[in-house]
């Protein structure tokens, strides 16, 4: 009950987020009952069958990152006194948003059953209901689990109390960086040999859900290495933005946006970093196959699938910006009574943003290009 209740009275962006995992769910939800339904009607080809629920594990794991962003960022984990003083400290407010989450999701899972009957014209003849509820529960346990796991952690490490001031020295460059540059070259190197082996785009394919052929095994794990290598050089890259922006004799903000970024480079650079790895790998496949080009798309599910790893990406690295402005709440007090306008501070976030994308920007165009320069010779 008490779950619900702050449920009940939490903010829109609050529920705005709890909306946005519901959907997520039920989108994840409805393609898992499509490879499900895939595999009821075709029982002599359970390889097709495995391809299609193989392709639902990205989406999985892209609505299960939102939901623990989404949880980091919700209401119901922040300490208050009231609640403090009935007993109900950091882990039980863990649980309580755990709980929030895999509401949420449930409720995901539940529209995704009821699209999917709609679908098929509301009946449920040839659907097996035990592997359909299997697959329907995947979604919120997986959530659930994840965001406890999370949440406990951070109660752990207590990074709600942030200091009032930035260390005096900055942290130095992480050393993730020269290994996902050097996994992200393993990946590229790896889609190049798939490629001449397959002699080029055609040939040497894997099933696509909806198409009959898509890219080439090698190239897809060359992709997913390049992926990889992107995710773990992510915050060794923030780090960067922040280095580049002290340069040379830099101002006051500057110098601010710089030391801003290199400390809270571990809290932003992993979610910044998936973000990349999605839009060089979407990138990639939206030059290899272009709408209207008569080459394999993939089919709806495919698209589906792509939308939701794409928009959980991108409401992954909101929800990180979103938790790093509350850590660096009493920092911004500080500022403000040391007589920093709002202007500057704006200014400030505009320069961290700007840093962010003139070096990722480019940096995940040239990925992108490199990884389909083998397939387009």
């Amino acid at each position: 009950m008490l779950a619900l209740r702050l449920v009940r009275t939490a903010g829109p962006a609050a529920l705005g987020c709890r909306a946005l995992v519901t959907v997520v769910a039920g989108a994840v939800g409805l393609l898992l009952l499509g490879a499900l339904e895939h595999a009821a009607a075709r029982p002599a080809d359970p390889g097709a069958a495995l391809v299609r629920l193989l392709w639902c594990v990205v989406p999985l794991a892209a609505g299960t990152q939102l939901a623990v962003a989404a949880a980091r960022v919700d209401p119901c984990a922040r300490p208050r006194a009231g609640l403090d003083a009935v007993g109900v400290g950091p882990a039980r407010l863990a649980l309580l948003a755990a709980v929030c989450t895999a509401l949420c999701c449930t409720a995901g899972s539940v529209l995704a059953l009821a699209v999917f009957l709609q679908l098929r014209g509301g009946t449920a003849d040839g659907l097996p209901w035990a592997a359909a509820l299997t697959l329907l529960a995947l979604p919120p346990l997986a959530a659930t689990g994840a965001s406890t796991v999370a949440l406990r952690r951070r109660g752990r490490t207590a990074p709600g109390t942030a200091p009032a001031a930035l260390p005096h020295r900055p942290p130095p460059l992480s050393a993730e960086l020269p290994w996902g540059v050097a996994v992200t070259a393993v990946g590229l190197t790896a889609v190049a040999y798939a490629a001449d082996r397959a002699g080029g785009a055609v040939g040497g394919r894997v099933p696509l859900p909806g198409s009959p052929d898509g890219p080439a095994p090698g190239v897809l794990g060359g992709w997913l290495i390049v992926a990889a290598g992107l995710t773990l050089a992510g915050p060794g890259l923030v780090q960067l933005c922040g280095l580049l922006l002290a340069t040379g004799r830099p101002g006051a903000l500057r110098l601010l946006a710089g030391r801003t970024l290199r400390a809270q480079a571990p809290q932003l650079g992993r979610p910044l970093g998936i973000l990349c790895a999605v839009t060089a790998v979407a990138l990639a496949a939206g030059r290899l196959y272009p709408p209207g080009a008569g080459k394999p798309g993939g089919g709806p599910a495919v698209a589906l699938g792509a939308a939701v790893v794409l928009v959980c990406a991108v409401g992954s690295a909101l929800g990180s910006a979103a938790e790093a402005g509350a850590v660096r709440a009493p920092l911004t007090d500080g500022l403000r009574r040391l007589g920093v306008s709002a202007g500057q501070l704006r200014a400030v976030a505009a320069l961290r943003v700007a840093a962010l994308l003139a070096v990722l920007g480019p940096l995940v165009w040239l990925v992108a290009e490199l990884a389909v320069l083998p397939l387009t010779r």
